[in-house]
């Protein structure tokens, strides 16, 4: 008995170590593929959420099809059940409301944790209230019983799920019907990517000028500190400095013009490079 336990554990444990390997994955090489993620809890706690949602289907599985032990499938049940009731209302709340408290300009550091425990008490209260306008709450279950949890969890669940799926219905046909895709090529794309780099060879060029110029009056400054001006060669310094930096100016405005329009440039680019993307995906298989 105990030799078939032992089996049962490592293959539930085996099968977790490649469910929390394939969540690291895919949350590197296909959500944030495009973005540097420099906090590793949030890949953690993603991969934590996604191994233990993959067990319990699993084990869904094992039960419809008779494998392993019927007591080990519903000790590992319970343990998976807790560990995902766990990671739902304690561990992924926290971690949210700290990164939102963080993001606070006015909150110093020394208050995070504490509002943030009393952010996420609030959010316990609202959890619990909301059982109270269903059904499902029963006497006779603990304050903190699998039942009161889960049946809370499913109503939130399921009205999340109902908004996600309305949006999906809307948003899925948008993106990949070609109705409503613009007609946009790769020649249209290379020259605004030619007209981005133009303009930022502009910025460079100008803030070289500018560079230049500021160097140049220093040095000039220096020089003529050195010796006394007098009479007309005075005023012509004086002319000459005015004339340097309303140049100056004058290019700090056209950089500023150039640098707006390489951002709108930019958006542009990315915008028609997307859907570029969408029109050659729309025309695979699965588009």
């Amino acid at each position: 008995m105990k030799m078939a336990f032992f089996e049962d554990a490592l293959v539930v444990l085996i099968s977790q170590i490649i469910f929390f390997a394939g969540a690291w994955l895919f949350f590197m090489k296909q959500l944030f593929k495009d973005y540097e993620v420099r906090q590793k809890l949030v890949q953690i706690i993603f991969s934590i959420t996604l191994t233990l949602s993959c067990t319990m289907f699993e084990l869904i599985i094992f039960e419809i099809i008779d494998w392993l032990d019927s007591s080990s499938r519903y000790l590992f049940w319970s343990i998976i059940l807790y560990l995902l009731l766990f990671v739902v209302i304690i561990l992924n709340p926290l971690y949210i409301f700290h990164c939102s408290v963080s993001n606070i300009p006015f909150v110093k550091a020394d208050y995070i944790r504490q509002l943030t425990f009393v952010v996420w008490i609030a959010f316990l209260i609202i959890f619990w209230k909301i059982g109270d306008s269903f059904p499902i709450s029963n006497s006779k279950q603990g304050f903190l019983s699998i039942e009161q949890l889960v049946s809370r969890i499913g109503v939130i669940g399921v009205t999340v799920m109902a908004i996600l799926s309305g949006f999906g219905a809307v948003n899925y046909p948008y993106t990949s019907m070609a109705y409503f895709m613009r007609d946009v090529s790769q020649s249209d794309v290379t020259n605004l990517e030619k007209r981005l780099m133009q303009t930022m060879e502009m910025i460079v060029l100008k803030k070289k000028r500018i560079a230049v110029s500021k160097k140049q009056a220093l040095e000039n400054k220096g020089e003529d500190s050195m010796r006394q001006r007098y009479g007309i060669w005075n005023m012509l310094y004086s002319v000459g400095s005015k004339k340097n930096s309303e140049n100056i100016s004058q290019l700090k405005l056209e950089i500023s013009g150039l640098e707006e329009l390489s951002r709108q440039l930019f958006l542009e680019t990315h915008e028609n490079r997307d859907m570029l993307e969408r029109i050659q995906w729309s025309k695979t298989w699965t588009g």
